[in-house]
């Protein structure tokens, strides 16, 4: 008599569980968004459920992976006077704009941020 691994029982759809959280994990591994050396891990929870005769197991099966979240995106800003003597928040770049690079193209100017006025 042949024996199976559990993961192997509901017609392979426990083990098709379990890999397709293990893609999800490369996936996330492979996401430049996320830090490449944070941990990633996946729980399988078999949950069984007998009978009061104990003759028959229900077996409930689940795999979740617990992934690395997307990094904070950062950058900086700096108050500013916008030339006519209004106060403005610029975002800091690090070329002067207009500035031409090797190539000829010119550096952008800063975003100004968006300011909404209290009542």
């Amino acid at each position: 008599m042949d024996k199976e691994s559990i993961l192997r029982m509901a017609a392979g759809a426990i083990e098709e569980r379990v890999d397709y959280e293990v893609s999800r994990v490369i996936d996330n591994i492979v996401d430049v968004n996320t830090n490449p050396t944070a941990k990633r891990k996946i729980t399988i929870t078999l949950e069984f459920t007998p009978d009061s005769q104990r003759q028959h197991i229900s077996l409930s099966a689940s795999a979740k992976a617990t992934l690395a979240p997307a990094q904070p995106v950062n950058t900086a800003m700096c108050i500013t006077s916008d030339g006519n003597g209004e106060m403005v928040v610029a975002e800091m770049v690090p070329h002067i704009p207009g500035q031409l690079d090797m190539e000829g193209n010119e550096q952008p100017q800063p975003k100004i941020l968006k300011l909404v006025a209290q009542n």
